[in-house]
């Protein structure tokens, strides 16, 4: 029974994770492709 608890534990810990470092990997690509790109402004 613990084992089954620990395995959800575990799975919703791992969801949140990728929920939080999403948004966090989408500004650090954003702020690559930026600071790489030319210095002119991209709309």
């Amino acid at each position: 029974m613990f084992r089954a608890i620990a395995d959800v534990l575990r799975a919703i810990g791992s969801t949140i994770a990728a929920v939080v470092t999403l948004p966090f990997r989408a500004l650090a690509r954003l702020f690559s492709g930026a600071s790489s790109s030319t210095r002119g402004h991209r709309t």
